[in-house]
């Protein structure tokens, strides 16, 4: 049998404007509170104290060791409420509930169905001014300004209705673009805000955030800075922005007056608190067990593991403290470049340690870039596609390989887990082209840009890491300006040093061969004056390398090309310098 509500709406407003709510006598009131209480609802735990003190909250003697409300006791709103009796942070709009078990929020007229979310409201350059200190946080409001919109909107209108009022309000002054983007913050703060959503907002190197608290009112204000409000119950301490997560400065950067946070909900829930707290607020709230606490799933730290000695003797490399060195700078840059001659086993080693250090091939992707690749080939544009239906041909916004990757990375319980693009002879196409305004991401990972096609805002995912192979042989590597070199670490593999020097030795020492085809090489290097034109080892760690006169017919159609190309118009005879005759005659 459901348990009867323990209070009920008032017909009066509180002192900030939300309906204040009624608890009835007898109700249960935990004895103890979380130990973030004090500070993170600190008007709450004030109230409890004096009600406390005054007798009104007193011991139960129908629950021993827990106390009960003594009178009906009038709180400014039903999360104040809720507060008070729990304990903890509450949301009164969800914990009070009908006797059937449906919450006070479906009671909320012009309310937007599903659950509470957080967002991020501006108010720190309005019209020149700080309202953040000047009115938001001392008056437990936020706001919105339209000075342009009619009075008498009312909360819950429609997107179409108010785009039509603005589009006639703000007919010549406003840019169809400034219109839009009103319509759709001012429908957000008029109809999808609801009271128990959290708003956060920026002031002073700060974030603060609060809960609303009540409905949207429509008000004159001074120079129309202020005409839109809701009432919000703010933390009382703001948190260091440059303290905050990443991913949470990310979307914080988002340049838009009213930014939905539900994609960082678990982080915004978090804040201020240690995993301890978390842990006993979730006890109090008296959830499953089984269930994971989102704020500390969110937590959860990104790895990337430790290249042990096994994996070195896997690829072959002379020492893991080379894959190690590696690893660290692919955790500072979040982007590397793998760079040397032909045959050098760049990409093979870029998917074996990307795999290792993502836990799997499902977190690789590969790419291979080309002159005509674009912007639209790499991350997102329009392309000719047959509807399944209809069979008709149109023009459809597509993901690329980049945008498809870095959706699947900042998926809730992937963001922990590294990913890794790899981009095979990144050289070879027009980088500026193909990067356009990710350029900027790469290097400023904590921001977030609007994108040229689809118009979303878009950042890199923290765990997305990139990985670049180069041919240094290959004369389009001009291409590669001084943005691309600052923006990614760069490790050569070239024959003249390690691990690739010793690599064709091992290999052979490791297949049970003879030494000769390394002895070949390195004096057939030793004769190349340009080490970008040095031959690689991969040339001679094919198995038809190892039949009957597999070590000719590769020295003669695979090296001795890429050498005549390299001397072309020179007059050297290449045969005579680096054929297999002539090398051996070197080697006695």
């Amino acid at each position: 049998m459901a348990r009867p509500p323990p209070g009920r709406r008032a017909t009066n407003w509180g002192k900030r404007g939300s309906r204040s709510f009624v608890v009835y006598a007898g109700q249960p009131v935990r004895p103890d509170v979380v130990p973030s209480f004090p500070t993170r609802v600190a008007g709450a735990h004030t109230q409890r104290e004096e009600l406390i003190q005054e007798g009104r909250i007193k011991p139960s003697e129908k629950w021993p060791g827990w106390l009960e409300t003594a009178e009906a006791i009038t709180f400014d709103s039903s999360s104040r409420a809720a507060a008070v009796l729990k304990g903890h942070s509450a949301n009164g709009w969800i914990n009070w509930k009908t006797e059937d078990g449906r919450p006070l929020g479906d009671f909320m007229p012009g309310m937007w169905p599903g659950p509470n979310r957080p967002w991020l409201a501006r108010g720190s350059n309005v019209s020149g001014l700080d309202l953040v200190q000047r009115m938001w946080l001392p008056e437990g409001l936020v706001t919105l300004a339209a000075a342009r919109l009619r009075q008498g909107v009312e909360q819950g209108i429609s997107k179409d209705q108010l785009r039509v009022l603005i589009q006639e309000d703000y007919e010549s002054t406003a840019t169809y673009s400034q219109k839009q983007q009103l319509a759709e913050e001012a429908h957000a703060f008029l109809s999808r805000m609801k009271p128990g959503d959290t708003v956060c907002t920026i002031s002073g190197g700060r974030l603060y955030v609060g809960e609303i608290t009540g409905g949207a009112e429509q008000v004159e204000s001074e120079g129309g800075r202020s005409n839109l409000r809701r009432p919000v119950e703010w933390q009382p301490h703001g948190y260091p922005y440059d303290e905050l997560p990443e991913e949470l400065q990310q979307k914080l950067s988002v340049q838009h007056d009213v930014v939905d946070l539900s994609s960082v909900q678990a982080l915004v829930d978090g804040l201020g608190l240690s995993d301890q707290e978390l842990a006993e607020e979730d006890q109090a709230v008296d959830r499953d067990p089984s269930v994971e606490i989102p704020a500390l799933a969110a937590r959860r730290e990104l790895e990337l593991p430790e290249p042990t000695d096994d994996l070195a003797d896997e690829l072959l490399v002379h020492a893991a403290a080379w894959l190690r060195e590696v690893r660290d700078l692919l955790w500072d840059e979040r982007q590397l470049v793998l760079y040397g001659p032909p045959g050098t086993g760049k990409t093979y080693l870029a998917l074996k340690l990307a795999e290792f250090l993502g836990g799997g091939p499902e977190q690789v992707k590969l790419v291979q870039f080309h002159p005509s690749y674009a912007y639209e080939d790499f991350f997102e544009g329009f392309r000719p596609q047959e509807d399944p239906q209809t069979r008709e041909v149109a023009f459809r916004l597509t993901a690329g390989p980049l945008r498809e990757l870095a959706d699947l990375a900042s998926r809730e319980g992937n963001r922990h887990i590294p990913h890794f693009l790899i981009i095979d002879e990144i050289n070879r196409a027009n980088l500026a082209k193909v990067f356009g305004e990710l350029y900027f991401l790469l290097e400023y990972r904590n921001k977030s840009v609007r994108l040229t096609y689809s118009g979303d805002d878009f950042a890199l995912p923290p765990n997305l890491f990139v990985i670049g192979t180069m041919n240094t042989a290959d004369r389009s590597i001009a291409l590669v300006d001084a943005a691309m070199r600052r923006r990614f670490a760069f490790v050569e593999l070239s024959p003249r040093t390690e691990p690739t020097s010793g690599l064709l030795r091992r290999w052979l020492a490791k297949e049970g061969r003879a030494a000769e085809p390394a002895d070949l090489l390195d004096a057939l290097n030793s004769r190349i004056d340009d080490p970008d034109f040095r031959i690689g080892p991969s040339y001679l760690m094919k198995k038809g390398v190892y039949r009957d006169g597999g070590l000719e017919r590769t020295w003669r159609t695979k090296i001795l090309p890429l050498l005549e190309e390299h001397h072309y118009g020179e007059g050297v005879d290449v045969e005579k310098r680096y054929g297999l005759a002539t090398l051996r005659e070197s080697l006695g």
